[in-house]
């Protein structure tokens, strides 16, 4: 018998209840289905890699890495390894989706105007998306770059690149303890920071049974609430540990008769080897050989393997999700992120007995530096993985902040977000000791620029200008350095950084790294110089960095280059930019940002490529540990369906939060 209701608020979030934890399951997998169809068969698809069949030939190079990198059976293998009870779950949430997949999807026009017939999923299949919307969230892309950067301009250079890359995911994440509110409770509050898409990475929900009452952030597709939840008596959030735990290995394979081989620390051994038929919209089918070695699967350019932890061992830490819904205290959540496994993260937790946690969770190899940094010999004994590296922790006194920078995480990782949203959001919670969950706001709305600093120091000390140029340079050192949406200032100081950029980027020794790499477009974020450029300014702007290079010089000229431009302002320029499975509206039309990459509130955009932005934060929340019913939460677009599909946007964009907890929507369906 069916116990489960699904409730509404004016905002079309749902609360679903139900009479037991497994009906709750299955209720939740019918409400991802009914307001994420065309998400979850996307989605599906992704991780399987034949989303091109549909979408066409620019999703090939993903279709190809995904069973390249065998993400579909790395799945299989992590269900199989699920405690009974957990499997029992992610069945329940499955037969939900099922259920409702298939009349959701004709109520959705995507699924139509791409001839897509819903289909079933497996009991894997969650695990699978898991995998999918994570496997490069550890950046191993960036070893390939660091690799060629090593080639042409040595060693030394490398660090010079060494910042959060172009394609990944960071977060912002504080926790303040009572001794700093106004209630003395706990609040923690931030946002993760990932690509915009369209339908949003996050549902905001709430469960409840007669074992939990849950308000999270849940994925769809994925049973539970993984990354950001409250439970009445402990909230959690987590960021990104920009940790290193999976490793290039550089095969060397032949043929034999009786197969594929690969040389290892031990010889040429059997590798597994066959083929698959890729179906494209269009275009003819291809056909793909799957290589794997004792490493990994042979993943990136015919001769790398891949070594990731999930394929490893086959654990994905599915078992953590339905210990953080039963979660009461800390305890509880340290006991839960003790199954977490992929991706590796940074945990802030608190709880309403004062209770406070902040650990990295997930699992992270020990091997030689080496592996960390660039592709490695498959067949030295060095580069084996010797086991596992202990995760680290520490105390709370006041606020703690998580912010992708260098910091608990940095014994686990090699390249760090700039310090400049960490020290930000620390200098803005030390000023005051009466937070409320209504301030954090403020914090999430943040667009002081730390790292323009190196650039204008340079400005400052130009001479010889032309008057345009001079005033230019007046104008931006009375500026004060916030990126506002309305700012001319803001907008006159990210077209001088992108000519900057450029100048850099057009540098003769840099010339090599602007040549075609071999690799596929799937990895050209990682690889495309002026990108690279762009995120490594403040660095690279240190005379002495590069041979050629005088910064003062390229400052001058970029002054004159940017002077006679029409002044604009910020948010002109710098548009929100989703990523949509099918082509989307015309970008002028999607709505002006404030903020940029390294403002607290961070909206990432390419200098020297666009000011558009593609990364945001794809939620803000604040959890009250006072009064659950005070906290605050937002998405970029809005919860979904045909009616709630991107109502709060306008808010997003203006930095507004909702309550948890609004008045319900008239009427409640089953």
């Amino acid at each position: 018998m069916n116990t489960s209701h699904t409730r509404r608020d004016c905002w079309g979030i749902p609360h679903l209840t139900a009479g037991s934890h497994l009906e709750l399951a299955r209720a939740q997998g019918r409400n991802a289905a009914t307001d994420r169809a065309w998400q979850l068969e996307v989605e599906r698809h992704r991780a399987q890699g034949s989303s091109a069949a549909f979408l066409g030939p620019d999703a090939l190079d993903w279709d190809r890495f995904a069973r390249q990198a065998r993400l579909a059976d790395t799945a299989r293998r992590c269900f199989d390894r699920l405690d009974p009870a957990t499997a029992e779950w992610v069945r329940a949430y499955v037969a939900g989706v099922n259920e409702a997949l298939p009349q959701a999807a004709c109520d959705v026009t995507e699924f139509a105007a791409v001839g897509l017939a819903a289909g079933s999923w497996e009991e894997w299949t969650p695990l699978a998306l898991w995998l999918s919307h994570h496997i490069l969230f550890a950046g191993f892309p960036a070893k390939l770059w660091r690799e060629r950067v090593e080639h042409q301009l040595g060693a030394e250079a490398v660090p010079l690149f060494a910042t959060d890359g172009p394609a990944g995911s960071g977060s912002n994440g504080w926790l303040i303890t009572g001794e700093r509110t106004a209630t003395g409770a706990a609040l923690i509050a931030g946002d993760p920071h990932r690509f915009i898409e369209d339908p949003g990475i996050y549902q905001q929900i709430r469960l409840g049974c007669p074992e939990y009452e849950v308000t999270g952030l849940a994925v769809p597709g994925v049973p539970g609430i993984a990354h950001f939840g409250h439970t009445g008596g402990v909230a959690w959030a987590i960021t990104n540990a920009m940790a290193d735990y999976q490793d290039l290995y550089r095969e060397r394979l032949r043929r034999t008769p009786e197969g594929v081989e690969a040389l290892g620390p031990d010889g040429w051994q059997r590798a597994h080897a066959h083929t698959e038929r890729i179906e494209v919209a269009g275009q003819p089918a291809v056909e793909i050989e799957v290589i794997e070695t004792a490493r990994g699967p042979v993943a990136v350019g015919g001769d790398l393997s891949l070594r990731y932890p999930p394929r490893v061992t086959g654990e994905l830490g599915f078992a953590a999700l339905p210990a953080l819904l039963r979660a009461r205290t800390v305890a509880d959540i340290d006991a839960a992120m003790d199954h977490w496994a992929e991706p590796v993260n940074v945990v802030l937790a608190a709880d309403t007995h004062g209770g406070t946690l902040h650990r990295v969770a997930g699992a992270v190899p020990r091997r030689d530096r080496a592996n960390l940094l660039h592709p490695v010999p498959a067949w030295l004994a060095e580069h084996d993985w010797t086991g596992w590296q202990p995760m680290p922790r520490a105390e709370v006194s006041g606020y703690a902040v998580m912010a992708n920078a260098h910091g608990l995480a940095t014994p686990l990782g090699i390249e760090f977000a700039a310090p400049h949203r960490a020290g930000r959001i620390s200098r803005l919670l030390a000023e005051r000791t009466d937070w409320t969950a209504e301030s954090m706001a403020a914090i999430h709305q943040d667009t002081h620029l730390g790292s323009a600093a190196v650039l204008l120091d340079l400005a400052a000390e130009a001479t010889g200008l032309s008057p345009a140029a001079d005033r230019l340079r007046r104008e931006l050192l009375d500026w004060d350095r916030r990126m506002d949406v309305d700012s001319v200032a803001a907008g006159r100081y990210a077209a001088l950084r992108s000519a900057v950029v450029r100048a850099v980027a057009a540098l003769p020794v840099l010339a090599p790294l602007a040549r075609p790499s071999g690799h596929p477009a799937l990895f050209a974020p990682w690889l495309a110089l002026t990108t690279r450029v762009g995120l490594a300014l403040e660095h690279l702007l240190v005379p002495g960095s590069l041979p050629g290079l005088d910064p003062a010089g390229l400052v001058r000229d970029a002054l004159e280059e940017t002077a006679p431009q029409p002044p604009r302002a910020w948010g002109e320029t710098h548009r929100l930019t989703p990523w949509r499975a099918l082509t989307g509206p015309d970008p002028a039309t999607e709505p002006a940002l404030g903020g940029d990459h390294d403002c607290v509130l961070a909206t990432t955009s390419l200098p020297g490529v666009t000011d558009r932005c593609g990364r945001a934060g794809a939620a803000r929340y604040v959890w009250d540990l006072a009064d659950r019913t005070a906290s605050r939460w937002i998405v970029p677009l809005g919860a979904g369906g045909h009616d709630h599909r991107h109502d709060q946007l306008p808010l997003w964009v203006s930095g507004q939060l909702l309550p948890t907890d609004p008045p319900p929507r008239t009427g409640e369906t089953r």
